[in-house]
């Protein structure tokens, strides 16, 4: 099994970015716990990070042209405006999971909104690092799902 993880915009700032919402784990760690629980679940974890949104996108077309099994996205702020991120998304006929470190849903209003929600299989925050260990093991649970179905 392959699970992509698309880390967004600013998130190669982890552990100097905000202390308060998002504490002082950085993306290297994050990753390195991602593969780690990868590995004990049995499926290898890819993670992509960019502040860019166009070679964000060419990495889901690739992730589909791939045949991944499963992307995790945190997207950052795009989640609240990119609907060429979403459209790229939706191309996808694999599971996608949303997730966030902090707590969306108790933040500025602006970022109560997800453009993706309509296309993704489930959304995790607030939840800090775990919300990434959380989403992995959601998606692969899904997988399995619709393996035996």
């Amino acid at each position: 099994m392959k699970i992509l993880m698309l880390h967004g915009i600013n998130h190669n700032m982890f552990g100097k970015r905000d202390p308060k919402q998002y504490g002082t784990i950085t993306l290297d760690e994050i990753n390195a716990s991602l593969t780690a629980l990868g590995q004990q679940l049995g499926t290898d974890v890819e993670c992509f990070q960019t502040n860019s949104e166009g070679a964000m996108c060419e990495r889901i077309h690739q992730g589909y042209q791939d045949g991944v099994d499963a992307v995790l996205i945190n997207a950052g702020a795009w989640t609240h405006y990119s609907y060429g991120i979403r459209d790229a998304l939706a191309i996808l006929t694999c599971p996608v999971v949303e997730l966030h470190m902090s707590n969306i849903h108790a933040r500025e209003a602006f970022r109560h909104v997800s453009v993706f929600a309509e296309i993704v299989k489930g959304q995790i925050c607030g939840f800090g690092v775990d919300s990434y260990l959380l989403a992995l093991r959601a998606a692969v649970s899904s997988v399995q799902a619709s393996a035996k179905a």
